[in-house]
């Protein structure tokens, strides 16, 4: 199996927690502060400040301090692409379970 490939499947590893997927997609509207995730998300900051470093560690997010505080922006927006396909896909299941009920 080529490096490249193994890159690929760490990448999609570090996008395979609830958490990780929607910071990312929180990160959709622009930068945010670590204490914004802490507050919307309800969950302490050691575990978010946890899941940004796997997706740092992976090359999705990237961090700018700035004074006490620490902002993360997605470093590929591209991959916000591929969410609304994976939107879309699950838009289309809906809509089939809905045709078999009627």
């Amino acid at each position: 199996m080529k490096q490249r490939t193994k890159v690929k499947a760490n990448i999609f590893k570090a996008l395979g927690h609830p958490t990780r997927l929607w910071i990312v997609e929180q990160l959709a509207d622009g930068e945010k502060c670590v204490c914004e995730f802490v507050e919307a998300a309800d969950v302490d900051f050691s575990t978010i400040s946890k899941h940004l470093s796997v997706l740092r560690n992976v090359g999705i997010v990237d961090m700018e301090k700035r004074g006490k505080q620490i902002f993360y922006h997605l470093t590929i927006p591209c991959l916000l692409n591929s969410l609304n396909c994976i939107d879309t896909l699950l838009n289309n299941q809906i809509q089939k379970q809905i045709a078999l009920m009627d």
